[in-house]
């Protein structure tokens, strides 16, 4: 973004409070942490219930802030400071409201294809697995982290410049009509659903209505738009319909990486881009042969887990619509690498190998994971230490019981859980079939820690994975330290 501080202030519904030359007062990115701000940026100060975004304006101007939207008046030591400082002070009704104009209006004027990404589980790796596709294309820009929300999802577009020409932006979820007000300024061309899972059960009360949340981008698509579906999701025709992507003018376009025959699928949901001879390693990686309209192309994955061949499959869809051929996609995946806190291999102080899931998790992906770490080759034994998970709802016990039945299907030889949450987990595990002397559980990390330090041996493995809330990659950090 490069915005000299009138068209801000005419795109964000302002006006300024201090005179100042605004023409040549130029904005080139945006901030909301005061702590971060650098030189040129546009500083939000954003009213909170604990601290007000306000109380640093003048602080960030000294730190070279160009501009600042705000929502009151400031006090006067404030503005005695900033008096002279030739920044711009921008009064608006709503801060994120205000936001939200000025990224629609850079959208449009920035003009690149933006790709509307969302879904239960799944999300972040398939970003990262389609910016690799894309940008192996032409120049791509993608959510930084999981920013993905009110806040994240502008930043995002704020990012894109006049070279780009693809941006994909993740979209989190929160309840229904969050994803429906952000593709409201996103405007995407392009929108795609990895699957509709269990999480956020507690705020939505049923998978249906998950699927209806998840649809909101398909709904937003005007006339040309593309929606990416899941043939494998039991929820697929759910998010057609509640999406209405059989509508003139939208175009469906269906992925699957479950290896299934595609002919197997009814006609109208039938896969497009599919995997098949899917294998894995001793590493947990997979490699598949990957089938486009125009053509196929050998792809072996370097992150583990064989629920990736979906994410790839989904990530090749988008790169084939926008027109990629099954080589140069299938060599742009090949190089991916997994990143913190996403089944990232690591190896202990001790020479065990450590798996850190530690970023988020619901059923479906403890359930993938663990299938993940199943398919391994490990010398020695399977230590599982896995944790809460919120937002569950109803499906809270169903839920966490459910994984202590997978870890024990997951030749999981130490069953370690941590949290209140997840005394479900070794009750099921003990349920299931797992020895007594096999589980584990404890509320407390730095005992877990201390415990995992004197078990695990050269040869080991151990998988860590729970909610983010229950910051378990304190335990990472722990054993590789």
């Amino acid at each position: 973004m490069q915005l000299n501080a009138l068209e801000l202030t005419s795109f964000a519904g302002g006006r300024f409070l201090l005179p100042v030359e605004a023409e040549k007062i130029i904005v080139k990115g945006i901030c909301w942490d005061s702590r971060e701000v650098s030189v040129g940026d546009l500083y939000l100060a954003i009213p909170g219930s604990r601290v007000d975004g306000h109380d640093f304006v003048a602080d960030c101007i000294s730190k070279g802030a160009s501009a600042c939207l705000i929502e009151h008046a400031l006090d006067d030591r404030q503005m005695e400071s900033i008096a002279g400082s030739n920044a711009a002070l921008i009064l608006v009704d709503s801060v994120i409201g205000a936001l939200e104009r000025i990224a629609a209006a850079w959208r449009q004027k920035a003009g690149a294809t933006v790709i509307a990404l969302t879904g239960s589980s799944g999300k972040t790796t398939t970003k990262n697995l389609m910016s690799r596709v894309l940008s192996s294309f032409g120049p791509t820009i993608a959510t930084i982290g999981n920013q993905n929300n009110e806040l994240g999802v502008p930043a995002t577009l704020l990012r894109i410049d006049p070279e780009t020409r693809f941006a994909v932006v993740e979209m989190g979820m929160r309840g229904l009509h969050q994803l429906e007000l952000l593709c409201a300024f996103a405007q995407p061309d392009m929108a795609l659903v990895t699957n509709v899972g269990t999480s956020h059960m507690e705020l939505l009360g049923s998978r249906e209505n998950i699927a209806r949340a998840k649809a909101e981008p398909f709904a937003s698509l005007r006339e040309g738009g593309v929606a990416f579906i899941n043939s494998s999701d039991e929820y697929a025709n759910c998010l057609r319909d509640f999406g209405n992507t059989r509508r003139p003018g939208i175009e469906e376009v269906f992925f699957d990486g479950s290896g299934v025959d595609p002919q197997s699928y009814p006609i109208d949901i039938r896969p497009k881009v599919y995997a098949s001879d899917v294998q894995v390693n001793d590493r947990g990686c997979a490699s598949f042969v990957l089938h486009l309209p125009n053509g196929q192309a050998e792809c072996s994955l370097g992150i583990a887990g064989l629920h990736n061949v979906h994410n790839a499959c989904a990530a090749a869809a988008v790169g084939w619509k926008l027109g990629m051929d099954a080589h140069r996609i299938a060599g742009a995946l090949a190089g991916a690498q997994a990143v913190a806190g996403r089944q990232q291999v690591l190896c202990a102080s001790c020479g065990a190998t450590v798996i850190d899931d530690t970023y988020n998790a619901n059923p479906d992906s403890m359930k993938a994971s663990l299938a993940m770490f199943a398919s391994m080759d490990v010398e020695g034994r399977r230590f599982a230490v896995l944790g809460d998970m919120g937002e569950l709802g109803d499906f809270t016990e169903a839920g966490h019981a459910l994984v202590g039945e997978c870890a024990v299907g997951a030749k999981v030889d130490r069953l370690y859980c941590v949290g209140a949450l997840s005394k479900g987990i070794a009750a099921a595990a003990l349920r299931a079939g797992m020895p007594e002397d096999a589980v584990w559980h404890t509320e407390d990390v730095g005992l877990l820690i201390s415990r995992l330090k004197d078990e695990l041996g050269q040869g080991d493995a151990v998988l860590v994975k729970a909610s983010h809330s229950m910051a378990l990659e304190r335990i990472v950090e722990g054993l590789i330290d």
